[in-house]
């Protein structure tokens, strides 16, 4: 039998598991690894339709979407660290999660990978993706708790810059669809195309990840309409599929040469 390993797969917010790995937890959870999901904020500073607002606010509606995303993947287990989400808009109040001292975020991860004896740890880039600032925080405390827990395989879960940029470039040429997005946002977001260590297959896995995707209505919502994730919803399966069927990553100490489609490639 083939050797299964366990996974942490640790996130700023509930949805940024869909949107960055959704297929990737779904194939490895389908291949048998242990795939453990934690997230360091309920994300109740994020945006979302007036409706989520109320009632027991937009934190509980998250933290049941997220539960309900991580069951269409297949995680075996979520674990919610419970930090204040930072929000996205600057001066931040200084009392979320990405301005916590490094030490004091991570406990919660250095305790969790210790107890799973984790074989792996996924976190994002330095610039956090698009540069929110929790997610940052996530590369920062991810790589810190990686290294004192002795998690042998880290990885971060990111983006062709190329093919990112391409992409906004035509979303931009097309008004209204979502106006907030600019190209010139996104010169130094996600990772250069020259430092991908891994580019994995998920087309098989893409319903498992838009059901991941479906399962964050509030996160696919606004006032407004303009939502990325409503946006993707609204493709075709087919396209979906097309689109949406890799995922990038970053090995840390792995010299970037032809992408791999095996995540645990080091390991084996």
């Amino acid at each position: 039998m083939a050797r299964t390993f366990t996974l942490v797969a640790f996130h700023a917010h509930p949805d940024d598991e869909a949107l960055l790995m959704g297929g990737s937890l779904a194939r490895l959870a389908a291949e048998g690894h242990r795939v453990v999901l934690a997230v360091a904020t309920d994300g109740e500073a994020g945006a979302a339709a007036s409706p989520y607002r109320s009632g027991p606010g937009l934190a509980a509606f998250r933290r049941d979407e997220l539960e309900r995303s991580a069951a269409a993947l297949g995680c075996a287990r979520v674990v919610r660290f419970g930090f204040k989400d930072s929000g996205s808009s600057e001066p931040f109040s200084g009392e979320g999660f990405s301005a916590l001292p490094v030490e004091d975020a991570a406990r919660p991860l250095i305790d969790l990978l210790r107890e799973e004896q984790a074989d792996a740890l996924t976190i994002y880039d330095p610039a956090g993706g698009y540069g929110h600032p929790d997610h940052r925080q996530v590369h920062t405390v991810g790589t810190y708790a990686a290294d004192r827990a002795g998690t042998a395989l880290v990885l971060e879960a990111t983006i062709d810059r190329r093919l990112i940029r391409r992409l906004v470039r035509i979303v931009e040429a097309i008004p209204g669809v979502l106006p907030a997005v600019s190209a010139a946002a996104y010169e130094q977001a996600y990772s250069p195309s020259a430092a991908i260590t891994h580019r994995v297959d998920v087309r098989p896995f893409t319903p498992q990840k838009r059901a991941s995707f479906e399962a964050h209505a509030s996160q696919a919502s606004s006032d407004d309409g303009a939502r990325t994730l409503a946006l993707l919803l609204k493709l075709p399966r087919w396209l979906f599929r097309s689109l949406l069927g890799r995922e990038w990553y970053v090995e840390h100490g792995r010299t970037p040469g032809r992408p791999l489609d095996d995540l645990f490639a080091s390991l084996r």
